[in-house]
């Protein structure tokens, strides 16, 4: 029996995941929910969905199987429990929840239904990320030493637009979240290639000075100052991260999310112009080629009055050092998208279903790329005094996750 899957939005990163749905084999039918009926009429039309819902409640209580949460940041938590006690499986954008005890309901959740629930982390299959893993795994760094991620991304870069269009009259409460409430592009990239957990965090953070007054003190639902914060982190294997959110940077890179990483036997090392990497033998290998997935830039916007995407990363293609034999034929004339990811992650959440198999970034690991960042931001209130990163745990025994 094929897949019934709901999505939850009509927003500019939705729409890019809707055919991957539609186009895999074990998907049988895509809905969408959207509460404006101007942009359901355009899904609708665009996609050729016959079932709509005009409530998240509506579509929660039809047959659909499973959803795919792509709504408002600071709704992603409630969100996801509502569709967990409605006994279906949760595919949501990061960042999983906002605050510790939502974490700790969602896992209770999944613990107590047996769902599947998995976060969309791009970065897991950023180029960069699944070179650094193979790597890691088959042993050439050696043991972990020290690594740095960074999302910098300004907000002139699309995120205007970006919150308006998601967050009408009011958006500027919830631009203003703080930059390490949404760590996980960054965090994950060091973590989901060691598999190791953050346990101790130290950060500060710059007080915003634009006079858009976004990040302020009463500007906001958070009443966040920080535009940008900067986290020291101690790593349960004995390692040292330093992550970097920043909002307000002068910054041309092509790219938004980019990380360094040194073991005792090599590293890799990553800027604006390309990828080395290099053993402690002496040996140096310019891998840019291998990481590149570049492609002819089109925007998404059509003749059915979709959005345009706001990044160029909406529209990439494979890299190299993709592992592109496990995704489904369906998908080879499809859309990609944030170097490549968005055909894996899909792929990851229908077949986790599919086998009952937790995905890689099942709802433990969201919680790994979430906490560090919780605890970084209560840090840099506290000017930067070391704080406890809690563990969240493990999965239940004998609950197998998904080879990919």
């Amino acid at each position: 029996m094929k897949l019934k899957i709901g999505v939850v939005g009509a927003g500019q990163f939705s729409q890019c995941f809707i055919p991957l749905f539609q186009a895999h084999p074990m998907v049988g039918e895509v809905s969408l929910a959207e509460l404006l009926p101007e942009r359901r009429e355009k899904f609708g039309k665009a996609f050729g969905m016959t079932r709509m819902f005009t409530t998240y409640e509506d579509m929660l209580k039809s047959d659909v199987d499973a959803v795919a949460i792509f709504t408002q940041r600071h709704l992603h938590g409630p969100q996801t429990i509502q569709a967990l006690q409605a006994g279906k499986h949760v595919y949501c954008a990061v960042p999983m929840a906002q605050s510790l005890e939502e974490i700790s309901r969602i896992l209770e959740e999944v613990k107590r239904s047996g769902l599947i629930y998995m976060t969309g982390e791009t970065s897991y299959y950023y180029p960069s990320t699944v070179y650094c893993r193979d790597q890691f795994q088959a042993g050439a760094f050696g043991e972990f030493v020290y690594g740095e991620a960074q999302y910098i991304h300004d907000m002139s870069h699309g995120f205007y637009d970006a919150f308006k269009y998601s967050g009408g009259k009011d958006w500027k409460k919830v631009a203003g979240i703080p930059p390490m409430y949404y760590p996980t592009h960054s965090v994950s990239m060091i973590l989901s290639v060691t598999g190791a957990k953050a346990t101790k965090v130290a950060c500060l953070g710059y007080e915003d000075r634009n006079e858009d007054g976004i990040f302020r003190v009463g500007g906001n639902h958070w009443d966040n100052p920080f535009s940008n914060e900067t986290a020291i982190v101690r790593t349960s294997d004995g390692g040292m991260a330093r992550f970097n959110e920043f909002r307000r940077v002068g910054w041309g890179g092509a790219n938004s999310v980019y990380m360094n990483m040194f073991g005792l036997e090599a590293a890799y090392e990553e800027n604006a112009l390309g990828s080395v990497w290099s053993t402690i033998k002496g040996e140096v290998m310019n891998i840019t080629d291998e990481l590149s997935c570049e492609s002819d830039y089109v925007n998404i916007d059509n003749e059915e009055g979709l959005h345009k995407a706001l990044q160029r990363d909406f529209n990439s293609l494979l890299a190299k050092v993709h592992h592109k034999d496990r995704l489904p034929v369906e998908f080879n004339d499809k859309p990609n998208g944030h170097l490549g990811s968005h055909q894996f992650l899909v792929d990851d959440y229908v077949r986790s279903i599919a086998t009952n198999k937790l995905p890689p970034n099942h709802a433990w690991r969201a919680a790994d790329y979430l906490a560090p960042g919780l605890i970084a931001h209560e840090s840099s209130k506290r000017g930067g005094e070391f704080l406890e990163v809690p563990d969240f745990g493990q999965p239940p025994a004998g609950w197998d996750i998904l080879k990919v």
